[in-house]
């Protein structure tokens, strides 16, 4: 566990310390803004479409060897982003970087229920969640601390020492897991590429206000080679795309729950920023710390909802906890404009709690409604659901601001409006965790 934590703690903060060294990065590398953002995007997009790649080939050849690999890649690459002096090298490195960190988040769960006896699988899941919430909570943190005393630079090159101890370690303690003994389909990972890379892409496009027309084409080409993809896998005994998952009722809930949760997350996390700075008029410092009561109570909710969801059902679990989280977004929707620091905190605060709440028991009975074998595909489907949330989430604060301005309302009208959708998202989410209930005793 602890080499793990080590891995997915670079990969969650490597998406994460980006975002704050841009300005940096892009007048050291004379690079516009607008160029600039590809040192994020190049990362999210790659991670994206390999994932579920990377979690079958984890099913065939061992998740350990994939962990190992992604580990592997994703520290090489890290010293080749420390080395970069332009922005394409840059961008092109941080594509080889978010390969790494695909092949480490696609398995890291399917490893977590191999480390842990079934009965402490929650656990397991819970302290996982636990670290990826540590990760996100510093992440900006941390990038603003090395920025005040080095080059964007060291932000890349502080991995490559924690890679290689997290190499050494892994290699002797992971476990080795079964191998499902099946054959890699090399057709289905590059129409699974296409369709998730296109959608992606077109979200980010259309939400920033883009040309809508190549937009809609883009989305038509991401459906198209989805529905191929789903089409062939329908026939296949272990798909790259789980569909054989998604015929257990708990399986395809719980991923429901899971995108609809992340974008409600989303949603807050990326328009609160606005509200506090452009509408409240605050400091960017008293902005952060604003924004902290969320995670910081998910990181101290997230390992107990884990234990608790041992002994307890995990969808109740998670429903509890996403009503509480729809309670905390429908709060923020009554922030007024001169909030104090309490009024902030608190409601901040419930959404911490709801979410925290939620998250570790969804990953454990996501985890738990696939066959051992199959871990490694309901692992991918778990990352991929986070990501496609938080990214369709972000699109739609951008979305929401066009929707303010073209109404007369301003950024306080599209905060609001994102508030609104993001808290429906969490409603939603928690009607679907309800669902579940009945599939319980199935699914344990």
């Amino acid at each position: 566990m602890t080499t793990i934590a080590i891995a997915v703690a670079m990969a969650v903060l490597d998406s994460a310390i980006a975002n704050i060294a841009l300005p940096t990065i892009a007048q050291e590398l004379h690079a516009t803004p607008a160029a600039s953002i590809w040192v994020v995007n190049a990362y999210q997009l790659a991670v994206t479409v390999s994932l579920l790649a990377c979690a079958a080939l984890g099913d065939i050849i061992g998740y350990k060897r994939i962990y190992w690999t992604g580990l592997l890649v994703f520290t090489a690459a890290s010293g080749a982003c420390a080395l970069s002096g332009s922005l394409p090298v840059l961008v092109a490195a941080r594509v080889v970087q978010g390969f790494g960190g695909a092949g480490i988040m696609s398995v890291n769960t399917a490893l977590v229920r191999f480390i842990y006896p079934r009965a402490h699988l929650g656990r397991g899941i819970g302290f996982n969640a636990f670290i990826v919430a540590v990760a996100s909570a510093t992440g900006p943190s941390i990038a603003a601390a090395v920025l005040s005393v080095a080059s964007w630079h060291w932000l890349f090159a502080v991995n490559v020492p924690l890679g290689i101890i997290a190499l050494w370690y892994g290699a002797r303690v992971l476990p080795a897991t079964p191998r499902s003994g099946n054959r890699f389909d090399l057709a289905g990972a590059l129409l699974n590429a296409a369709s998730l890379g296109l959608l992606m892409i077109a979200v980010d496009e259309m939400g920033r206000g883009e040309n809508p027309w190549l937009g809609a084409a883009e989305i038509a080409g991401a459906v198209v080679f989805g529905v191929i993809l789903i089409n062939r896998a329908r026939a296949m005994t272990a798909p790259l795309l789980p569909v054989d998952l998604f015929r257990r009722p708990v399986f395809a809930l719980s991923v429901g729950t899971s995108i609809c949760s992340f974008m409600a997350q989303a949603l807050a996390y990326v328009a609160l920023p606005f509200w506090f700075e452009d509408v409240g008029h605050r400091s960017q410092i008293a902005t952060g710390l604003l924004m902290t009561p969320w995670p910081a109570i998910v990181v101290i909710i997230a390992p107990i909802a884990g234990r608790l969801s041992d002994r307890s059902a995990p969808a109740l679990l998670g429903a509890v906890g996403l009503g509480v989280m729809t309670v905390g977004m429908v709060a923020l929707l009554t922030l007024p404009v001169d909030a104090g620091w309490l009024d902030v905190a608190w409601r901040m605060a419930v959404c911490g709690l709801g979410f925290g709440f939620f998250q570790s028991p969804n990953n454990r009975l996501l985890l738990g409604s696939a066959p051992p074998e199959r871990s490694g595909g309901a692992s991918g489907m778990l990352s991929t659901a986070r990501l496609l949330g938080q990214t369709v989430g972000s699109a739609l604060v951008a979305l929401t601001f066009g929707l303010s301005g073209a109404a007369g309302t301003g950024v306080a009208g599209g905060v609001r409006m994102a508030l609104g959708v993001g808290a429906a998202a969490a409603g939603i989410a928690t009607v679907i965790s309800l669902l579940r209930l009945g599939q319980m005793r199935t699914a344990t």
